[in-house]
């Protein structure tokens, strides 16, 4: 089934002042469950940005989420098939047994799924307020630029359930190696202030100023040329493919299924339980 624009459960899409600056905004619109990524959320940003990439009268994109905390990761609740979705990759087996289904599902819906709007052609702009957590990194991480409000709270928590980390290991690229290494052995929170230093987070603002701050800095892009804009976009990308960037993502993303191959041969469920193993005698 094709998402409709004119249909959208979980998200918002507009664009404002079409035309020569015309900018496109996209939502997140499930504050009930803090936002938390689903299918049909994955698949409705999908449709939003491929329609804003292809509009001659869209410059720049915002992505922003309605609520108080910006994602809280994926929604583990979720049980919509994926039957009802035209998948955008060349993977299939999704219900093969082993690990085999669970890796073909992940690459579509999360790691090929990041690797498409960290490449659109335009300038993308998120705005995070209050928490984002796990996979909510991964939908601001495809962005070209991130601004934080001052209440603004990140973590990748994922190591204490067995797994070295989201599906878009972009981890050493947004926070430095050793950095990295902190947060994920610990689960710890990064504030705005420290994504901010640490160069994750271009700017930092007051919660009610953050829409209107991304808003006026979306606007001062949109008067750019728009393909000045896109070879400017791709000359950093492409400094970053030259660094290794697209091989440690794919490499770390295949890390993730031999950590969920493990946690199943152990705990016959796909993350580590935690401290629940206690009580079934497997230890630590």
């Amino acid at each position: 089934m094709s998402v409709s624009l004119d249909a959208l459960q979980t998200i918002r899409y507009e664009v404002v002042d079409p035309g020569d600056h015309g900018i496109a905004v996209v939502t997140l619109d499930r504050p009930e469950s803090r936002n938390a990524q689903n299918k049909r959320m994955t698949y409705e940003m999908n449709a939003a940005f491929d329609d804003a990439s292809r509009r001659s009268d869209v410059k720049v994109i915002v992505l922003q989420a309605d609520g108080p905390h910006f994602c809280s990761g994926h929604d583990m609740r979720d049980t919509e098939s994926h039957r009802e979705f035209d998948l955008v990759s060349t993977h299939g087996g999704y219900g093969r047994e082993g690990q085999e289904g669970h890796m073909a599902w992940e690459e579509e819906v999360y790691f090929q799924m990041c690797w498409r709007w960290r490449n659109i052609p335009k300038p993308l702009i998120a705005a995070a307020q209050g928490k984002t957590i796990a996979g909510g990194l991964m939908l601001l991480w495809v962005a070209d630029v991130i601004v934080a409000s001052d209440d603004a709270l990140f973590s990748d928590p994922v190591v204490g359930m067995g797994v070295n980390g989201v599906e878009y290991f972009a981890h050493p690229w947004e926070w430095g190696a050793r950095k990295a290494k902190e947060l994920l052995f610990t689960g710890d929170w990064v504030t705005a202030e420290e994504a901010h230093r640490l160069g994750m987070v271009n700017h930092v603002v007051p919660a009610a100023e953050l829409r209107p701050f991304v808003m006026s800095m979306a606007g001062r892009m949109a008067k750019r040329p728009s393909f000045a804009l896109k070879l400017a976009k791709e000359s950093v990308n492409q400094t970053l493919e030259a660094q290794g960037q697209w091989t440690a993502l794919r490499s770390a993303f295949s890390l993730q299924h031999l950590a969920h191959a493990h946690n199943r041969v152990r705990f016959g469920i796909p993350v580590d339980p935690g401290p629940r193993r206690a009580a079934d005698g497997t230890g630590s």
